[in-house]
This record gives C-alpha cells, sequence and structure tokens, in this order.
C-alpha cells in the first residue's frame, strides 16, 4: 500500500518485484503466524499417548481439543519455539525460554469445567524435579473430570461418590477382575490370549482391565466366576502411596496418619478447593492443602511446631486464589491420577476433548493399522 496517497499515480515507483526465496519466507512466517493463533485461541491436535482412558479413548487415537470451551489461556511462558511443547525434538533440549513469565490469563469460555467432561491439561507433578516446568510447559494429560471446585469426593468400591451421591459411570470404564474356572473343563487359550488374562493358582486368572459389560458377558459361560478385582477398605495403597500420603510437599510436625489406609479403591472423603474457600490450617487439612498453598498458588509456608507461617505471617487459615479439579482414568487400574498426585489447578486447563479425527493401531497388521469405526467419533460427557 503506498502511504504517499497526496502523490500523483505518475510519480509513484513501480513496485520491485519480490523473489522466490522472499515470497516463501513471506508465506511460512504468515502460515507460522496463523497455525499458532489457530492452536491457541481455538482448537489443537493430540494424540491418546497411554491406556488410562480405555476404552473410552484408545492408545493410537488423535483427537481435536477445542480451546473455546474453556477459555484459551493465554501463553504464560510466551518466548518459545513454534510447534514444540517443551522439548525440541532431536537435540532434547529445551523448547521454550523462562526468562519471560506472563500472569494466568484465561479469555471468556462457553461454559466452566464440568463433572464428567474428558479434559486435557498439564501435569501438575511436572512442577517438581528434575523438570521444574512453566505451568504451560508441563506435560500435556487427558482424563475424565470426576469433581470440580467445592465439590466433596469419595471413591467406596471403585465407585466414584460426588456430594455424597454416586457420581455416572463412562460406559467405557474398565477395572481389574479376577476369573474363577471352576468347571472340569479347560479355558480356551484364544480366549485367555484374547482377555490378556495371566494365571497365579490353577483355574484361577487375573484379567486386566475390562469393562462391566464384558464382566458380565463372560460370567454367563458356565463354570466361570467372574468378580472385580478391588482393594478392601482400611487397606493401605499396593505399589505406592496414594495421596495425600503420595505429597512430597507435606514434611512433617503434623501427623497424617488420618490417610495411611486409603488406596485407589477406597479413598477419601475430602473437599475440592473453590476459589474465595478459606480453610483452617491443622493437623487434618494441612496434608490435602500445602501443595495447592505452596506450588500452585506460589506462597511460601512454614510450620514452628504447631504454628503455621505463610509468606512470615502466622496464620491459621488460608484463602484460595484459584478453582481446583479431580481428574481420573477410566481405565481406572491403570491410570496414574488426581488419586496419586492431587488437585488439578485451574490455570493447568488447557481444553476439552471433542472428536477423534483418526485412529491408528500399531499392533495392527499394515492393512488394519485405521481403525475406520473410530473417525469422527464424539468424545461424549457422561
Amino acid at each position: 500500500m503506498n502511504w504517499k496517497f497526496w502523490n500523483k499515480r505518475g510519480d509513484t515507483v513501480p513496485k520491485k518485484k519480490k523473489s522466490a526465496a522472499r515470497e516463501w519466507t513471506d508465506a511460512i512466517i504468515f502460515a507460522v503466524v496463523a497455525a499458532t493463533l489457530i492452536r491457541t485461541l481455538f482448537i489443537e491436535a493430540y494424540t491418546i499417548p497411554t491406556p488410562s482412558m480405555e476404552r473410552s479413548l484408545l492408545v493410537g487415537d488423535f483427537l481435536f481439543v477445542s480451546k473455546l470451551n474453556y477459555g484459551a489461556r493465554m501463553p504464560i511462558t510466551p518466548v518459545a519455539f513454534p510447534f514444540a511443547h517443551h522439548t525440541m525434538p532431536i537435540t532434547g533440549t529445551k523448547a521454550y525460554w523462562d526468562g519471560i513469565k506472563l500472569p494466568y490469563y484465561r479469555l471468556p469460555g462457553l461454559s466452566e469445567v464440568k463433572r464428567g467432561d474428558v479434559v486435557v491439561f498439564n501435569y501438575p507433578m511436572d512442577a517438581d524435579t528434575p523438570y521444574l516446568r512453566p505451568v504451560d510447559k508441563r506435560e500435556n494429560y487427558i482424563k475424565r473430570c470426576q469433581g470440580g471446585p467445592g465439590d466433596t469426593l469419595s471413591l467406596r468400591d471403585a465407585q466414584v461418590y460426588v456430594n455424597g451421591k454416586a457420581a455416572p459411570n463412562a460406559p467405557g470404564q474398565q477395572i481389574d477382575y479376577e476369573i474363577a474356572n471352576t468347571s472340569q473343563q479347560p479355558l480356551n487359550p484364544q480366549v485367555l490370549t484374547d482377555l490378556e488374562a495371566s494365571q497365579y493358582d490353577p483355574g484361577r486368572y487375573s484379567v486386566y482391565t475390562m469393562t462391566k459389560s464384558s464382566a458380565r458377558a463372560l460370567s454367563q459361560y458356565p463354570g466361570l466366576q467372574v468378580k472385580p478385582l478391588i482393594a478392601p477398605k482400611e487397606t493401605a495403597e499396593m505399589g505406592g502411596l496414594v495421596f495425600p500420603n503420595s505429597n512430597q510437599y507435606y514434611h512433617g510436625n503434623f501427623s497424617n496418619k488420618r490417610y495411611a489406609n486409603w488406596n485407589a479403591d477406597n479413598y477419601g472423603t475430602l473437599l475440592i478447593p473453590k476459589k474465595g474457600w478459606t480453610v483452617k490450617l491443622d493437623s487434618i487439612t494441612l496434608p490435602v492443602y500445602e501443595r495447592a498453598i505452596t506450588v500452585y498458588e506460589g506462597n511460601k509456608l512454614e510450620k514452628r511446631g504447631n504454628e503455621v507461617y505463610i509468606n512470615g505471617q502466622k496464620t491459621n487459615h488460608y484463602t484460595f486464589k484459584m478453582n481446583y479439579y479431580w481428574m481420573m482414568g477410566d481405565n481406572r487400574h491403570d491410570s496414574a491420577d488426581s488419586r496419586y498426585w492431587g488437585f488439578v489447578p485451574e490455570d493447568h486447563i488447557v481444553g476439552k476433548a471433542l472428536f477423534v479425527w483418526m485412529s491408528w493401531d500399531d499392533n495392527a497388521s499394515f492393512l488394519h493399522k485405521i481403525r475406520w469405526s473410530r473417525l469422527f467419533r464424539g468424545i461424549p460427557s457422561y
């Protein structure tokens, strides 16, 4: 555009034609800027890497995730290499510079995060050593929201209860089962292979991750007894502690034995923090909320004897600055989720999973790699 509009047409100098290299450079810059704006403000593609959401979502599903539903989060670490999340390919070095950090801000969205939504969020534990990553550069996780700000949540025999009522279960939800063969006939080896069953006693098998409908169908076979493998109440978690006993930021002076016998199937009750909610700080609440107060909301908390100091001021209460959520995988016995590392702060929320646009099975033969039945399948909330 000629800004010297007062010049006569005859006085203008003909534009110099751009070189091919310049045209390609301009096109690439435009494409990068446009794609970055689309990924930041509207929609982004993600891939399911682990089985924690099976059978609702499968490893190899490619998703579109909406930034509009909950409101797009503005970049917190703005200086970063385009299209690389936190690590550069090949070199393995950081793909961002954390010398500049902006405050958390989210544009208005179409709705709040609701119970039952399948949500992509940044993994809160990446705040810890060895990664120490900024919020928006933490690993992307995908789980189902089971509870929101102000909800009370518990699990009884692997069933989630929110505010005292049993929460709906996703149709594809899975847990582990035990099969006992009481008949005189051995089980078909192909059935055992298909179920990925492992024998641990004569006639007894463990089946990892099976839906309720599959368990019901299997129990119709004569001589088969099928029951869920659920950790008993008042039994400590096997293979690892659950939150808040797993909370490495809880250091002592107050006892947290109250939580010692929680496990992944019988858990709680706990209250999910809500913005503006004030909690009394004592031996019961500190193990649950200390990480949110210190790591996610950036305060310095000290315990001196039976007294609590926040940012150098003695206090016995704290008012939360953010909303928090409780996220769990649909594959309940094969999911690292809030039961193990606690609450997800609102500034970690990335977007809502909308639909599967492509699905690829690495374990299938070449002609069956694409799962055609899953293409453009929606991801419903319950």
